[in-house]
Formats: C-alpha cells, sequence, structure tokens
C-alpha cells in the first residue's frame, strides 16, 4: 500500500473546477453526470477534475500533464527530481487514469482545515487515509477484521504511517498464540468499551 500526500488547497481548486462544470470526461462504463476527481498515474501523480469546460481542448491523459493539476508530494514532473522514482516505488510499472469516488470525503477533510490530503492506494483501489501512527496508542488494544469475516482483538505493538504490527489477545487460545502480524493502519478500529467500571 503507498501513501499519496496532497496539497489540501491544490485539490480545492480541482473540486472547485469540477463542481463548476456542467459536462465530465466519461469513465470507462460511458458518460458521466457528475463532478468527481480522476487519478493520473503517467508524467507525475494527480488529481485533476473530471470538468469539461471549453477553456482547454487538452484531453487528460498520462503523457502530458499540467502544472495546475494537484500532483502528489515528490510525484510533480515539474519540480522533482526523482518523480519517476517515486511514482514507481508506489505504484510499480502501473499507470493509467483512475476515477475515484472521493471527492466527498476530500471535501469534508478541506471543509475541516486539513492542509494536506492523504491517499491510500494499493494500485487498484483509492480511499481517503485520514489517520496517522500518531494516532494510535502503542499497547492499546483494538480490533482488526480477520480475513474469515470476523475480527481479532490485538495489541498494537508499532505503526508506521502505512501499516500497524499488532498481536492477537482476548481471542482463542490458539489464534492469541499466532506471532504478531502486519495490517494496514487503516484496519485498526477503537474498541468501543461497554464494560462497567
Amino acid at each position: 500500500m503507498a501513501i499519496l500526500k496532497f496539497s489540501a488547497s491544490a485539490i480545492a481548486a480541482q473540486i472547485a473546477h469540477a463542481r463548476a462544470c456542467k459536462t465530465f470526461l466519461p469513465n470507462w462504463n460511458g458518460p458521466v453526470d457528475r463532478p468527481a476527481l480522476i487519478l493520473i498515474v503517467g508524467n507525475g501523480v494527480q488529481l485533476r477534475s473530471n470538468g469539461i469546460d471549453g477553456t482547454t481542448t487538452r484531453i487528460v491523459t498520462t503523457e502530458q500533464a499540467d502544472p495546475s493539476f494537484a500532483f502528489a508530494d515528490g510525484m510533480n514532473p515539474f519540480r522533482d527530481t526523482d518523480w519517476m522514482a517515486q511514482r514507481r516505488m508506489a505504484f510499480r510499472d502501473l499507470t493509467g487514469q483512475f476515477y475515484t469516488d472521493i471527492l466527498d470525503d476530500v471535501q469534508v477533510l478541506i471543509d475541516r482545515g486539513q492542509g494536506t490530503v492523504r491517499l491510500a492506494t494499493d494500485g487498484h483501489s483509492i480511499r481517503v487515509f485520514v489517520r496517522r501512527a500518531s494516532d494510535y496508542l502503542i499497547g492499546g488494544t483494538y480490533e482488526v477484521p480477520s480475513g474469515l469475516g470476523g475480527t481479532f482483538r490485538v495489541i498494537l505493538k508499532d505503526a508506521c504511517d502505512t501499516f500497524a504490527i499488532v498481536q492477537n489477545c482476548g481471542n482463542c487460545e490458539d489464534f492469541d498464540a499466532m506471532q504478531p502480524y502486519r495490517v494496514p493502519l487503516d484496519a485498526l478500529m477503537e474498541i468501543d468499551d461497554r464494560r462497567a467500571a
């Protein structure tokens, strides 16, 4: 999983553009009738409006980039000398245009005054990544999806901006005997402690 960081003000300008338009770039499924953000992985990594307003004839491509688009930190070909290496670390050899459904979630963060918007991507999905490693308590108890349809109760051992190292605790004996393992940071869920004091 890669974490992409964008300037909130640059994204806000793209959202404002998309909302001001009445026609939109189609996606793979056909015509689109609402504002959205498109993630472009090609000549840099950028978010742009899906709006068409008649001020430009440029069609969005992975070969061309526009300095007005919202570029991911470290992946701006107009500013970063090693942008290609950074893009490759995040996306390997994957390039293309990806319609996202993150516009409303990103707008909430912008409205809250966030200066930076972080997105998580595994190359197939793109989602808003709200929390940071410092938001979690090392040694704290959380739940994580088990992969079996339920959840495991875990103790947080360590965390970075993308992953957490957890140890099962408070489940059945066989599961609790497992070695610590890594999960995506945003898989950690708070546990509501409803026990009487």
